[in-house]
């Protein structure tokens, strides 16, 4: 059995809850959530990589158990929560690290890199954009609109995403079988997305997102660059980030490898087991040609 421990520090007086396993001295995996959830996403991932490596998943500010302060006394960009990362990080003394990147996490993600490029030493993208290959428009159109025009009724257009329908949608379109998702999963995350404030926070980050596009040219000039081994697993049936967002990771990338599975936008809800092998050998097959 894996002891995971669940810790809070204090950064820049908002409180970063985090959950860590594995031996203090083993190469180190950053694992960051996307949205709608926090950490609680890799409870099962973490006891299962934590044998060889140490493996750390904190909560963004806003989500979780970390702060969640209002809009007016933080401000919700994804520059400020990669930031807070940045410092969480040092803060716990951690300066080289493989990332976990999905959906929320991959700008914070290419923003950590971006700022330090020798401390990112590989990436795994598990349905975290880089590239528009990978932005379904039928999904992505309102979130463009409202950081074009940022009025009331766009801004109100994407309020339906907060909701019970739509987060459930995320867990459970284009899993084959619906019932492997754990309802928990979801349940979890509509009563964090139900605490006062919630919403102005959501949709801060959702105008926001379109800033995230702009790093795309630096990112693939970093992959380029760097040469850092990059596995990208991705849910092929995901209709919120394309499978053409994984296999797009060779153009910069050629080396990396690509795993379309067939599952939707949370694959560890549904193929846990499957994430896990993989990345344990995509680990020690780097670590070999290192």
């Amino acid at each position: 059995m894996v002891t995971v421990h669940h810790r809070t520090v204090s950064i820049d007086g908002l409180d970063v809850f985090y959950r860590e396993a594995g031996p203090a001295d083993a190469p180190v995996l950053l694992l960051l959530h996307g949205y709608p959830t926090s950490s609680h996403m890799f409870r099962h991932l973490i006891p299962a990589l934590a044998g060889q490596y140490r493996v750390i998943a904190p909560d963004h500010i806003g989500f979780g158990r970390s702060s969640a302060p209002s809009v007016e006394e933080f401000e919700y960009t994804f520059a400020a929560l990669a930031g807070v990362t940045g410092r969480f990080l040092s803060t716990i003394g951690v300066t080289q690290y493989t990332i976990y990147v999905q959906d929320y996490g991959a700008p914070v993600g290419w923003r950590l890199a971006l700022n330090d490029p020798t401390a990112v030493v590989g990436v795994i993208s598990q349905n975290g954009n880089a590239y528009e290959d990978g932005f379904v428009p039928s999904f992505w159109d309102p979130i463009w609109a409202d950081a074009a025009e940022r009025t009331a009724e766009t801004r109100d257009a994407l309020r339906p995403a907060l909701g019970r329908e739509a987060v459930e949608w995320q867990y459970t379109h284009g899993v084959p079988d619906a019932t492997t998702v754990d309802p928990d999963a979801w349940e979890h995350d509509l009563a964090l997305l139900a605490r006062p404030g919630q919403d102005d926070v959501q949709l801060a980050l959702f105008r926001d997102y379109a800033t995230n596009r702009d790093l795309y040219p630096a990112v693939h000039e970093w992959l380029r660059t760097s040469q850092v081994p990059v596995l990208a697993i991705w849910g092929r049936n995901d209709e919120i980030f394309a499978a053409a967002g994984a296999t797009a990771f060779t153009r910069d990338a050629p080396d990396a490898r690509v795993e379309l599975v067939d599952g939707g936008h949370f694959l560890l809800e549904s193929d846990l087991d499957h994430v896990a092998d993989t990345i344990t050998d995509w680990l020690r097959t780097t670590e070999r040609s290192a």
